[in-house]
């Protein structure tokens, strides 16, 4: 029977979100729920009378630090962390497993425990599961964490397996080194980025008298996709009737979408350690203070928030303690964005109760999705608009600079970025031409042109990667034969909204793929072609949908238009049955390649009959789509592993069909060829 005495009170309606009260030694807490990281007893900058003002109810500390100094023997003679800290709520201890992973030069992992130097005095130690149990006890912890092994959750299937047998094995010694103490202990599911891992772990850990389990091994090198994949996935293999805590995630959208997947309780250092940097997280969208365009700005740091830090403090006054590093910034900052922390938590749990969580999910995602990048403070008025700003505008779009110094193209309608993270040049080429290997099928000589549709031109970077790669191999092969053996190519884009284009190449100082004489001829005659006539770009202006069932069949497609929420029908299964029955005019093999490697746009492919595989990672995607309209010979296609994440993923149907419809989609999918 669990210690903590775990409540369930509501689960919401289209999600896995759910609230629950659960009762330590030091009292109640409600879920969902944020801990203040208190690594060695302290939250950095803050004190516990402002840690209860924000409503803080459990905290964090750290086993391999609180081990080194100050060491057991100081918590025994205090009776534990709480009177040591003057901290009168409950407190959970990490087992010191994390810190270990992220000493590997300075440490020997063996079945035993693992052997590491301390940076304290350089004296070698021994953290066993016995080891970090009674340091745990000495701390006097509400909740202890065993002792695991932790790893890049890249790592490969075998090293995973190995740690989390490891796991299991000091899952076990954790156990029993408990004895009889009335502290809850928490066990933790491994097996980094594999589902029959994660399955294993899960079976083999709720077997054991656990008060509640952690889903760990995550934040650890995947993307956001693949954490949110893998957290839904272990929150499922969960018991419903214990706490499920994420371990060191995340950011406020991390929490959002934590939460939407069935956890519980979450920890992380991103509120204060960024505010550390200077940047806030408000309803404004996340906020850099040590941007000059605070300098002078009266304004509160948070419109919508009557904190202490909101209530006293302008941004100017905030920038200035930045600038000068003074730790009174550090403390406002982190005040307010704990703040913002609890009050998240709060709200969520409040939709969770009243069954609106999926209204509130929506609404708050694309909020806290936003930078103060693209919500500076507000200037002061001006009579004219100053031309380099006109110049970085033009319609729905303007220039969007990121944190990595490239730009690219954004809707301001949206809020949709083109390239939102990867240089635009950059991802084009890793997507859209190495992976399908375009250069060896321009090699492979033929009088038929090698045609790509180019669905959403945009800044037209996807489409001059392909051109960029055609000169060069034709240059290449000028210099080695008077007539160049190489195919011609024909590249047709399309779009319905030419203003990206045009400002792209209104700002080619910082665009360098746009450099060249082809774009600006593009718009001005919707044709240009290479003096060799053995390339030929095609603008079609205009709705694809009305436009592509009249153009030569492809051989490969770029689909990269607007995700889902702009651009619904280009994603419809009747759109993409569409676009087969052309690609299969064509006696070659064709391929379609898109940024989206979500499982309701991998779904709907299916479900019109394409073949469809993983593609590679770019930017913050894990993985992106490709799909086929015959059977490839050499790819490997998604299988029963993704067949099953699929029956679990809460986006199994295009939204809006009725239940037969539904019904249909999902039995054509499972009978498709590929699953045979």
């Amino acid at each position: 029977m669990s210690r903590l005495r775990f409540q369930l009170e509501r689960e919401a309606t289209g999600s896995r979100a759910r609230a629950a009260t659960f009762t330590t030694l030091h009292g109640p807490v409600q879920t969902p729920h944020f801990m203040p990281v208190g690594t060695q007893a302290t939250v950095k900058s803050q004190t516990v009378e402002t840690l209860k003002t924000i409503g803080a109810r459990i905290l964090l500390a750290n086993t391999y630090h609180l081990l080194l100094r100050p060491g057991p023997e100081v918590f025994e003679r205090f009776g534990g962390i709480h009177r040591f800290m003057n901290w009168d709520g409950p407190v959970l201890t990490d087992s010191g497993g994390f810190q270990i992973f992220s000493l590997p030069h300075a440490r020997l992992m063996n079945e035993e425990g693992a052997r590491f130097q301390s940076y304290v005095d350089g004296t070698m130690h021994l953290l066993s599961p016995e080891k970090s149990i009674g340091m745990q006890k000495a701390i006097g912890s509400d909740i202890m964490m065993v002792l695991d092994q932790c790893i890049p959750s890249t790592a490969e299937h075998s090293e995973a397996k190995a740690a989390m047998e490891l796991t299991h094995r000091w899952a076990k010694r954790s156990l029993a080194a408990r004895g009889d103490s009335p502290q809850s202990m928490f066990g933790i599911i491994q097996g980094a980025c594999f589902h029959d891992l994660r399955k294993q772990s899960a079976d083999f850990l709720t077997q054991l008298p656990f008060d509640g389990f952690a889903i760990g091994g995550l934040a650890v090198g995947e993307g956001i996709e693949l954490r949110n994949e893998f957290t839904e996935a272990t929150a499922a293999l969960m018991p419903r009737d214990l706490p499920r805590y994420l371990m060191g995630v995340g950011t406020p959208l991390d929490l959002l979408e934590g939460v939407h997947r069935g956890v519980d309780m979450f920890d992380c250092i991103l509120p204060l350690q960024f505010a550390q940097r200077g940047a806030a997280f408000t309803t404004h969208g996340k906020l850099q203070l040590r941007r000059t365009v605070s300098r002078f700005s009266e304004e509160k740091l948070d419109a919508n928030c009557d904190c202490h830090t909101c209530r006293n403090y302008s941004r100017a006054y905030l920038h200035h303690l930045v600038k000068a590093d003074e730790i009174l910034g550090w403390h406002l900052i982190g005040f307010h964005n704990l703040i913002f922390y609890q009050r998240l938590m709060t709200e969520m749990r409040e939709a969770i109760l009243a069954d609106r969580f999926m209204d509130y999910y929506r609404a708050r995602k694309p909020e806290l999705m936003l930078s103060d990048q693209d919500n500076p403070s507000t200037p002061p008025k001006r009579t004219r608009t100053p031309m380099s700003e006109r110049r970085m505008r033009l319609g729905d779009y303007e220039v969007h600079v990121a944190e990595a110094g490239h730009a690219n193209i954004k809707q301001l309608s949206s809020g949709e970025i083109m390239h939102s993270v990867s240089d635009p040049t950059e991802e084009a080429r890793q997507l859209y031409i190495e992976q399908p290997d375009l250069a060896r099928s321009l090699r492979n000589f033929s009088e038929k042109p090698f045609v790509i549709w180019d669905v959403g031109l945009g800044g037209a970077s996807n489409a001059m990667a392909a051109l960029s790669c055609w000169e060069a191999l034709y240059d290449q092969a000028l210099k080695e034969a008077e007539e160049p053996n190489l195919r011609p190519l024909q590249i047709v884009s399309f779009e319905k909204d030419l203003d990206p284009l045009r400002l792209t190449i209104r700002n080619a100082d910082r665009f360098p793929h746009i450099r060249h004489k082809a774009p600006a001829r593009l718009l001005a005659d919707h044709r240009w072609v290479h003096a060799s006539e053995k390339f030929e770009w095609q603008l079609h202006e205009g709705d694809f949908l009305g436009l592509f069932e009249n153009t030569p069949a492809p051989d490969l497609i770029f689909y990269d238009p607007f995700s889902f929420k702009v651009d619904s029908p280009l994603w419809s299964i009747e759109t993409f049955r569409r676009i087969l029955a052309c690609a299969k005019k064509n006696p070659s093999q064709t391929e379609l390649i898109t940024y989206s490697g979500s499982t309701a746009v991998r779904a709907t492919l299916l479900a019109a009959g394409f073949h469809v595989a993983a593609g590679i990672g770019i930017g913050p995607r894990a993985e992106t789509t490709r799909a086929y309209a015959q059977k490839p010979s050499q790819i490997q296609l998604l299988g029963a592993e993704w067949i099953a994440r699929w029956m679990r993923s809460q986006a199994r149907t295009p939204p809006g069909l009725t239940p037969d419809e539904v019904q249909s989609f999902e039995s054509t999918l499972l009978s498709h060829p590929q699953f045979q």
